[in-house]
C-alpha cells in the first residue's frame, strides 16, 4: 500500500528525491528521442534538461551516502501518496510540441510544490531544511527550462518547428478529414437525390441517405485506418486517421440528408441542395486553406464533380 509523506523518514525523503530525479530524467531523454526528427531545435532543449536532471541526481545520490550509507532503499513515486498520475505522452509517435512542452512544465511544477508543501507537514528541522533545498533546486530547474528554450528556441527556430507541426497536422487530420467529407459530401449525392426524385417521399429518401452516409463513413473509415500504419509516412495512429475520416464521411452525408426529415419535399429538397452549396464551398476552402490548392481552383474542381454526380442522381431517379 501507499505509504503518506508525512509518515516517511529523512532517509527515505532523499530516496525519494533520487527516484524522482531520474525518473524525470528519464522521460526527457523520451521526450528528445520523440521530437528529434522532426523539431531538433526542442530535442536538444531536452538533451540538456536530461543532463541537468542527472547531474542533480548524482548530487542527492553523493548527499544520501554521506548521511546514510550506500544503500539507498527504492520509493517511487507510486509508492507515496499524493502524486498525480502521469499520462505516458512520451509512448506516442510522433510527439507534439504543445503536449511535451505542457507535460515537461506540469512536470517541474509538481516536483517543485510537492517539496515546498511537504515543509510545512514536517516537524524535524533537519528535514525541513532538506526539503527547502530540494525545491531550491527545482525552483531552478524551471529557470534552467526557460534559459535553454530562450537558447534553443530561437525565433528561426519556431518558425521552422511551427511549419513541421503544420505538416503533421496536415497529415495526420486534414489530409482524412478531407477526404472523408469529400467522398460523404459527393459520393451520396446520386443515391439520395435518386432516391428522392425516383420516390418524392421524405422520409424514405432520409432512410436511404442515413444508410448512404453511415455505410460510406464505416467504409472509409476502415479504408483509411488499413492504409498504412502511419510509421513511413508519417501519418499518425491509422486508428485516429480512420476515426477521423469515417466520421467526416458520415457527417458529409448528414449534411444534406438531414433536410429530408422535413414533410414537404420540395422544401426539404431546396434546404438540401443549399447544404450541398455550403459543404461544397467548405471543401473548396479546406483545399485552399491546408492543402495549397488556389480556391477557384479548388471551387472548380469540387463545383464539376458535385454536379455530375448530382446531376447523375436527378436523371436516374426520374427515369
Amino acid at each position: 500500500m501507499a505509504k503518506n509523506f508525512r509518515d516517511l523518514t529523512e532517509a527515505e525523503i532523499l530516496a525519494l528525491a533520487i527516484s524522482l530525479e531520474e525518473e524525470d530524467g528519464r522521460i526527457y531523454g523520451d521526450f528528445a528521442d520523440g521530437l528529434r526528427e522532426s523539431y531538433p531545435s526542442t530535442a536538444a532543449m531536452f538533451d540538456e534538461m536530461q543532463h541537468e536532471e542527472s547531474e542533480h541526481r548524482a548530487f542527492l545520490i553523493d548527499q544520501f551516502r554521506h548521511r546514510f550509507g550506500e544503500h539507498i532503499p527504492l520509493i517511487r513515486r507510486q509508492d507515496v501518496n499524493g502524486f498525480v498520475h502521469r499520462r505516458p505522452v512520451w509512448r506516442v509517435r510522433p510527439l507534439g510540441l504543445s503536449v511535451v512542452r505542457k507535460q515537461a512544465e506540469i512536470m517541474e511544477l509538481e516536483t517543485r510544490r510537492f517539496y515546498e508543501r511537504a515543509i510545512e507537514r514536517v516537524g524535524d528541522a533537519s528535514t525541513r531544511r532538506l526539503l527547502g533545498d530540494l525545491a531550491a533546486t527545482e525552483r531552478k530547474h524551471s529557470a534552467l527550462a526557460a534559459s535553454l528554450e530562450h537558447e534553443h528556441l530561437t525565433p528561426e527556430a519556431r518558425e521552422t518547428e511551427d511549419a513541421a507541426q503544420r505538416r503533421l497536422f496536415v497529415l495526420q487530420i486534414v489530409q482524412p478529414g478531407l477526404a472523408g467529407l469529400m467522398d460523404g459530401s459527393v459520393s451520396t449525392l446520386a443515391p439520395l437525390f435518386a432516391a428522392a426524385f425516383a420516390t418524392h417521399h421524405t422520409w424514405e429518401t432520409f432512410v436511404v441517405g442515413l444508410a448512404a452516409s453511415v455505410g460510406a463513413g464505416i467504409s472509409m473509415g476502415f479504408a483509411e485506418a488499413l492504409s498504412d500504419d502511419g510509421s513511413l509516412t508519417g501519418r499518425g495512429a491509422p486508428l485516429i486517421r480512420g476515426a477521423v475520416c469515417g466520421v467526416m464521411t458520415a457527417l458529409g452525408g448528414l449534411g444534406h440528408t438531414m433536410p429530408y426529415l422535413i414533410p414537404d419535399f420540395w422544401v426539404a429538397t431546396s434546404f438540401s441542395i443549399a447544404v450541398v452549396v455550403v459543404e461544397l464551398a467548405a471543401i473548396s476552402w479546406i483545399r485552399w486553406r491546408f492543402m495549397d490548392t488556389p480556391f477557384l481552383s479548388a471551387a472548380f474542381q469540387v463545383g464539376v464533380g458535385g454536379a455530375l454526380v448530382f446531376i447523375a442522381g436527378i436523371l436516374i431517379g426520374s427515369s
